[in-house]
């Protein structure tokens, strides 16, 4: 399971360093939710996050289809969500008060 985690989580870097501004401030987190089920979390700077989604959410459907698909290969579900440091902070405030 962690070489096709690796190959995953290689291709969506790749992706998305070339299609954002500010690939410095990207942070991608992988969570296994179970066996064979994957969750990837980016979080990129406000700016960055309105580039990858794109007009109308074409650019993050495009990408989530693609990753979608080399994970099924593998027999693997994934998700992935698009986040802001400013998001991800506010979600991790949340969940520290509960």
């Amino acid at each position: 399971m962690q070489a096709v985690t690796d190959r995953l989580k290689n291709f969506l870097q790749y992706v998305a360093v070339n299609l954002i501004d500010e690939p410095a401030m990207a942070q991608l987190k992988v969570a296994e939710l179970g066996p064979k089920r994957l969750r990837f979390k980016l979080i990129l700077a406000k700016p960055d996050v309105a580039m990858l989604i794109g007009r109308n959410g074409f650019t993050a459907s495009a990408i989530r289809s693609l990753l979608k698909a080399a994970a099924e290969r593998e027999g693997v579900q994934v998700s992935l969500q698009v986040h802001s440091h400013e998001e991800e902070a506010e979600a991790l405030a949340r969940e520290a008060v509960k």
